[in-house]
């Protein structure tokens, strides 16, 4: 990875540089059965659509609140590195009422109506599907993301002393959290081509860590699990062979 990088986004463009046809993550729901790989290119893609949709239709700007409530996954991944690239602060299980913008999964859609600005809702659903029926009062992200531009440029510089993240009390800037996420790549025992399994959940540091900023900053992968508990005897142990997991967080 590149030591200038200084925000979510930098380590993003380092990794496509690097090499956009690896894996970077890879989902599982276990209650679902379902299973997503996403390259380094397919994720950054999903990200340009995403701060596309955030800039241009939601009118988000640098130091815009944008309460993020969704679960481990890996759409939860592509929202977190969109508002890195826009310069909007991602408040993970933040207060709606307190925010400029919601992004809510189908579980939290009557707490998301608290926010007065825009929202926007996932289905969460296998593949990326859309509601059957949109939720009153919210875009569904998987029918407005699709026609958006593949190449994302920020209208305005994303300052990386800026506030990026909130997350269960804490605050990091965009440079405040690439730090961190080194410090716990080098924790972890992540090098570069590493593959972590991770089913720790996205409301903590150490979950977003693990299952994004710390492999991403290493150069490796992610292996991003929901509801483990539902494999069967050995199961673990066959996907972490199946999946060349080197390290796991749990």
């Amino acid at each position: 990875m590149n030591a200038n990088d200084r925000t979510p986004a930098d380590l993003l463009r380092s990794a496509l540089a690097a090499d956009p046809a690896r894996p970077l993550v890879t989902y599982y729901d276990d209650a679902t059965g379902e299973r997503v790989e996403l390259s380094v290119a397919t994720f950054a893609n999903w990200v340009a659509k995403t701060a596309n949709l955030l800039q241009g239709e939601l009118s988000a700007e640098p130091g815009d609140r944008l309460a993020l409530l969704l679960p481990a996954h890996w759409q939860t991944a592509v929202w977190l590195l969109a508002c890195s690239s826009v310069g909007v602060v991602a408040d993970v299980g933040g207060d709606p009422a307190a925010a400029d913008l919601v992004v809510s999964g189908p579980d939290t859609l009557d707490a998301a109506r608290a926010c007065s600005g825009e929202r926007v809702a996932l289905a969460l659903r296998p593949l990326g599907g859309r509601f059957p029926q949109p939720p009153e009062g919210f875009a569904d992200y998987a029918v407005e993301v699709p026609s958006q531009g593949d190449q994302f440029a920020p209208y305005a510089p994303v300052d990386p002393d800026e506030p990026a993240l909130a997350v269960a009390g804490l605050e990091l800037t965009g440079a405040e959290l690439v730090e961190r996420a080194r410090a716990d790549a080098a924790e972890l025992g992540l090098a570069p081509g590493a593959r972590l399994l991770c089913d720790r959940p996205y409301d903590t540091w150490d979950g977003l860590s693990a299952g994004l900023y710390a492999p991403l900053a290493a150069g490796g992968s992610v292996v991003l699990c929901r509801h483990l508990d539902r494999l069967g005897e050995g199961g673990l142990e066959k996907r972490i062979e199946s999946e060349r997991v080197t390290a796991t967080a749990r």
